[in-house]
């Protein structure tokens, strides 16, 4: 079995960096099968349900070896964080527009 170890991205809803601390296991999708009668999809793969979650990237990197499954990493994108100031909105040298 196929497994991917990364670590989530913050959501565009987050202000913080909650749940972006652990890393991730998740399975890689198995093809989907067709219903011949329904024409519904579906698998028959409930291990594309089950997201485990470990503290360090060697803990994920254990497991699944001790399972026996192959695994591909993908390594967290560094965050540049550039420093603000309520009192820019406000500046004489702002780019934009004051609308009010």
């Amino acid at each position: 079995m196929q497994v991917r170890i990364y670590k989530p991205a913050k959501t565009a809803m987050q202000s913080g960096q909650a749940q972006t601390k652990e890393w991730l296991l998740v399975t890689e999708p198995a093809p989907k099968i067709m219903d011949p009668l329904m024409g519904w999809t579906g698998s028959r793969d409930t291990m594309q349900q089950v997201r485990l979650r470990f503290e360090t990237l060697d803990e994920a990197k254990a497991y699944a070896e001790k399972m026996g499954w192959r695994y591909t990493i993908e390594q967290p994108q560094a965050r540049h964080v550039r420093p603000k100031a309520y009192a820019d909105n406000f500046a004489y040298n702002r780019v934009g527009r004051w609308t009010h």
